[in-house]
């Protein structure tokens, strides 16, 4: 199938839309600063992926705040360095100061021209609700981690956003996900039968960042570098 041919697109938004590398790593960073740690952005991100995941999966019903929260403090004492509540409370409250990828607005705005829009993410509704008034886009369905008391890489998002396609008023086999990180989202949406596009925001850079290495091989159906060259090669198909 081309592009043009779908009428919705389900989006990750961590990564993919708003860049949480940067928001995570302006809180790591100074923190191992502050305690000599000589671990770069890079290094403490790639520790800490590992962390998150795991407290993702071990408490599938904790809001967002507090699973940022207890992965930093599960990431220093791996590092053998004790994390301050005050400290684990900056990351937990920090979602609303995390950017936006400049390309995201744009791009949303454009493919909401052709598509139905839906947001799939691991985050609770407060949080997504800040990052939303930095994207600016209205969706026209959005399934957090609270609403369905899971965290990705588990079924329970994809379960809930293919009981919901008929409601929304999409046909069968015309959704595609649209998302960064292969361990999150590509491998679960494979599972769950649909095709996907890979936004490959770390092309060019070693190494998985602040997404787990995926536990299983997977091959999208496209992919792009950027949310704007993801819009453009949509685009193309409606005009061509």
């Amino acid at each position: 199938m081309n592009l043009s041919d779908y009428a919705a697109l389900s989006f990750d938004c961590y990564g993919t839309l708003i860049d949480w590398e940067a928001g995570i790593g302006a809180v790591l960073t100074p923190w191992a600063r502050d305690n000599d740690l000589d671990l770069d952005q890079e290094a403490l991100l790639t520790y800490y992926a590992e962390h998150e995941a795991r407290t993702e999966a071990q408490l599938p019903d904790a809001l967002y705040p507090d699973v940022l929260a207890r992965s930093f403090t599960s990431l220093g004492r791996q590092l053998g360095v004790t994390v301050p509540a005050q400290w684990a409370a900056t990351l937990g409250r920090s979602v609303p100061d995390w950017p936006a990828f400049p390309d995201s607005h744009d791009a949303l705005a454009g493919l909401a021209n052709h598509y139905r829009l839906i947001i799939v993410s691991n985050v609770d509704r407060a949080g997504f609700a800040a990052s939303n008034s930095r994207l600016d886009v209205s969706f026209d369905w959005i399934i957090t981690a609270e609403d369905v008391g899971s965290y990705k890489p588990a079924a329970g998002h994809f379960d809930t956003l293919r009981a919901g396609l008929d409601d929304l008023g999409v046909a069968p086999g015309k959704l595609l996900h649209v998302a960064q990180s292969l361990f999150h989202d590509h491998v679960p949406a494979k599972e769950a039968g649909l095709p996907t596009v890979w936004i490959n925001r770390r092309r060019g850079r070693p190494g998985w960042g602040a997404t787990p290495q995926p536990p299983a091989p997977v091959s999208p159906d496209w992919e792009f570098p950027s949310m704007r060259a993801f819009a453009d090669a949509a685009q193309a198909g409606f005009i061509s």
